[in-house]
């Protein structure tokens, strides 16, 4: 494998290595989240028309159409198409006037079109008339059929390496390179009528991305993505979002450490990024003078990174293949680039998302099955909550709670007060005060949202008195100890502080003795291009004489800065408190005995309602008297150990078990009313990837009496393909008749008689 160097055309600074290895390779997404195999494609027909670099690729239908880029010596255009079920090459059909030769131009589908815009353009060889285009040509798959589309009225700069999307039936363009400088204005135009079509140029606000190049864009949950590219001199691993409806900007923090998820993706260039359901996959790239192949994966909805593990047995390759070929290895999933919906390949469905986070969340909205009431400041302001999570996740609320259920037992107050509104089922325990002088019920209630969902939904940013709700908070997160809520708080003020806002945020740190935060605001405020604006405020003018004097002392002479390499400490996870609650911590606030086949297992009501609608339901309408519950899954008693992988599931998202629990637990989801059917899933997942010629006719068995029909017929496919093995293990003659009749009847179906014949003579 070899590369060649080509002559850079002046005033580009863009990469343009190219190789002369031309293999396709794709990476199956699913369909399962923990499944990712790369599998190299069967030998295809001989590659058509040059190799090349900095080309487009497109995904229409069950085909990849790759138009332009750069062969080393000449820049193309032309248009060549992969049948991904024939696994062959040919120049796609084509009448009319093609684009000029180019690189670096972008490409989408619309409909049935494709819609090429810009690109680089001229004779690389001879280095002459090189420039960027900003034409705008279309691509009827149906008909072969190139089209200019000749736009009256303002044209966006002419560019190449930009970003390019379709979403709401417009093509939108963000940033690239116009030749002398890079960009990062924003133009949009109508793709569904060429006549009247014109194009817009946005109005963009909130954190613009800073004008770069040679990046990718996706299209997730209606909103726009931007990670990493050129940037001058710079390059960023920044992550910025954008909000069609309000053409708002936001830059996504990179910080890892509040979730102890891994770290972004390195800062590069080049890269890929492809976005399915709720994910982005990056891919590729130029990063640091390396070629990198992990393919990362950034979840929208939790906003953490992870590094996608391929399966062990993923095909090997060079990693010059994945950073070349990076388009078209993801481009048959490809849904950023041509808008491909996921229905359009059924090898690739999404695996449902984990809801932990979100059912605990709905039992602090909906305040069921509380059973402690906080009295709150000064005003006695009540909140209620529930033991259970409560004491889970705050060590300081947690001693607050056992010191009133000390005082309740020793009868040193009047006594619990029963919930308003008679909502507590018949039964049950009245509310336990418990009194916290030093919180206010606002900041309190922001706390305890965090406390059941691991996360605050921040207001208002940079507004001055939500930021000062959130200063509130975070004082109450030093005084009860909970490491993860400073850091998010840290990090919304840090981010929300402005020219408006710093002086009246600053005075509020001084008074509540939040150094850091003072720290940052101080920092803000003698930068060179804010120390005039600030100072010029009515807000400085009313600031105490201390805090003037130290601003100005501050910018005559900064102080040196401290570096510090302790660690940062974040606290535990939402998962990891619930695991530790579940493992033993939590065993003195049990308020509910689960029975199996007798043997009681002590749990804790609001969680076991919390994630289970079946739970939920029995605790609201016939709570048993004994407070003990009976545990099966329709007529079928788990076992001891599937029982507690199903409590690992409920307490705090955890899926790993044995191939035989998942046995038990694949159709609990339905008897128990989880959120959604991720656990089904995953022991689907669990059984086919660890059914063996050994144990196949046990899980056949169990399959048959859960009727989980799709297991079985997955063992039957097993035993046919493998019968000579199967036929001898001493269980098959155990078998009940229904069973050895059904796979007779696979095997019928499968093998031909001379097959049969041959084993029969084997047996």
């Amino acid at each position: 494998m070899s590369c060649k160097s080509t002559k850079v055309a002046p005033s580009v600074d863009f990469d343009h290595s190219c190789s002369d290895s031309v293999e396709y390779l794709t990476l199956n997404f699913g369909p399962f989240e923990t499944v990712h195999r790369w599998r190299r494609l069967p030998p295809c027909d001989e590659f058509v028309g040059a190799r090349r670099s900095k080309h487009t690729v497109v995904a229409y239908r069950d085909a990849i159409y790759v138009f332009g880029g750069d062969n080393g010596k000449n820049m193309l255009n032309d248009l060549l198409r992969f049948d991904v079920k024939d696994c062959s090459w040919c120049r796609a059909f084509t009448t009319g006037t093609p684009p000029a030769p180019r690189y670096h131009h972008s490409a989408v589908v619309y409909g049935s079109s494709m819609f090429v815009f810009g690109g680089y353009t001229g004779d690389i060889y001879s280095n002459s008339n090189l420039k960027n285009k900003n034409d705008l040509f279309e691509y009827k798959f149906a008909t072969g059929q190139w089209t200019e589309w000749k736009v009256e009225g303002s044209l966006p700069v002419a560019r190449s390496a930009h970003g390019a999307t379709v979403y709401n039936d417009k093509l939108w363009i963000f940033a690239g390179y116009d030749g002398n400088a890079r960009l990062n204005d924003m133009w949009t135009i109508s793709l569904q009528d060429r006549e009247h079509a014109c194009w817009e140029e946005i109005d963009q606000s909130g954190e613009i991305p800073p004008s770069c190049c040679n990046f990718p864009v996706a299209v997730c949950r209606d909103k726009m993505f931007v990670f990493s590219g050129q940037s001058g001199a710079k390059i960023t691993n920044n992550l910025f979002q954008f909000e069609f409806k309000g053409h708002m900007w936001t830059r996504i923090p990179t910080e890892h450490l509040l979730r102890g998820s891994p770290p972004p993706p390195q800062r590069r260039y080049g890269h890929t990024m492809v976005a399915f359901d709720r994910h982005l996959y990056v891919f590729g790239g130029a990063a640091d003078n390396t070629l990198p192949n992990e393919l990362h994966c950034y979840d929208v909805d939790s906003q953490t990174w992870e590094v996608i593990q391929p399966s062990l047995d993923s095909e090997v390759f060079s990693i010059w293949i994945y950073k070349v070929q990076c388009q078209l290895v993801l481009l048959q999933k490809n849904s950023g680039l041509s808008k491909v919906k996921p229905s359009d390949f059924p090898g690739f469905s999404c695996y449902p998302k984990c809801t932990l986070h979100e059912d605990y969340g709905k039992l602090w909205e909906n305040r069921q099955f509380c059973d402690v009431e906080f009295i709150l400041g000064e005003r006695e302001e009540r909140v209620l909550g529930h033991i259970a999570i409560v004491t889970a996740r705050c060590q300081w609320l947690r001693k607050k709670i056992l010191q009133a259920r000390d005082r309740q037992r020793q009868g040193v107050t009047g006594g619990p007060r029963d919930i308003p509104g008679g909502s507590r089922p018949s039964g049950t325990q009245p509310l336990l005060e418990v009194s916290i002088r030093e919180a206010e019920a606002q900041p309190f209630e922001v706390l305890m949202q965090f406390l059941y969902t691991d996360k605050i939904q921040y207001p208002r940013r940079g507004h001055v008195q939500d930021v000062l709700l959130i200063m509130d908070v975070y004082k109450l997160a030093l005084s009860f100890k909970l490491s993860r809520l400073e850091q998010l708080c840290v990090q919304y003020i840090e981010a929300s502080v402005d020219l408006q806002n710093v002086l009246s945020v600053c005075e509020n740190a001084n008074k509540l003795q939040l150094d850091q935060l003072k720290e940052h605001c101080l920092n803000f405020v003698v930068k060179e291009s804010h120390f005039n604006q600030v100072i010029m405020t009515k807000e400085f003018e009313h600031l105490s004489t201390p805090l003037i004097v130290e601003i100005v002392r501050r910018k005559q002479q900064p102080p040196p800065r401290l570096y510090s390499d302790q660690p940062v400490d974040i606290g535990t996870s939402l998962v990891q408190d619930m695991k530790a609650y579940l493992e033993g911590g939590g065993l003195e606030f049990c308020d509910i005995i689960l029975l199996l086949d007798g043997h009681p297992r002590p749990a804790h009501k609001a969680i076991l309602a919390a994630r289970s609608s079946y739970f939920e339901a029995m605790f609201r309408s016939f709570m048993p008297e004994d407070g003990q519950v009976n545990i099966s899954i329709g007529e079928m008693v788990p076992s001891k150990q599937a029982f507690e992988s199903m409590l690992r599931y409920i307490y705090y998202g955890d899926v790993n078990m044995p191939p035989e629990d998942s046995l038990y637990l694949f159709a609990a989801p339905y008897y128990y009313g989880f959120s959604n059917n991720r656990l089904q899933a995953y022991c689907k997942q669990n059984l086919e990837m660890n059914v063996t010629v050994e144990n196949v006719l046990q899980i056949l068995e169990a399959a048959d009496k859960t009727q989980a029909l799709d297991m079985k017929k997955h063992c039957l496919h097993i035993i046919v393909h493998q019968f000579i093995k199967v036929s001898k293990l001493p269980n098959l003659r155990s078998l009940s008749q229904l069973l050895l009749l059904d796979i007779i009847e696979s095997l019928a179906t499968h093998i031909s008689d001379k097959q049969c014949a041959e084993m029969g003579s084997d047996i």
